[in-house]
C-alpha cells in the first residue's frame, strides 16, 4: 500500500526548517516561472479564498508528495504528474 501524504494548512510536528525549504522550491517555481502551472495554481487558490501563504503551502504539499515519491520508490520526477496534481488541488 503507497502512502500518500494529506495536504493540511496546520500538520503538529512540522519541521520549520524542513518547511522552509520546501516553501524555498513553491518560491523558485514561482520566481522561474517553470513550470507555469505553479503560479496558475497560486492564482487559482488565492482566487477560491485561500491566503497566499497558505495557497504556497498546499502548493508544497505536493511538492512532498514528490519527493516521497521520488524519494522512497526510488523514480524519477514525472513532470506530467506533478502538473496534473496542481491542476486538481483545491
Amino acid at each position: 500500500m503507497k502512502r500518500r501524504i494529506k495536504h493540511s494548512d496546520n500538520v503538529e510536528g512540522t519541521n520549520p526548517r524542513l518547511k522552509k525549504l520546501i516553501l524555498e522550491v513553491v518560491n523558485n517555481q514561482l520566481r522561474a516561472n517553470n513550470p507555469p502551472i505553479t503560479k496558475e495554481t497560486l492564482e487559482r487558490l488565492i482566487a477560491a479564498g485561500y491566503s497566499k501563504q497558505q495557497a504556497k503551502e498546499r502548493i508544497a504539499g505536493v511538492v512532498v508528495e514528490h519527493f516521497y515519491d521520488i524519494l522512497h520508490d526510488q523514480k524519477s520526477f514525472d513532470e506530467e504528474k506533478y502538473e496534473n496534481d496542481l491542476k486538481h488541488l483545491t
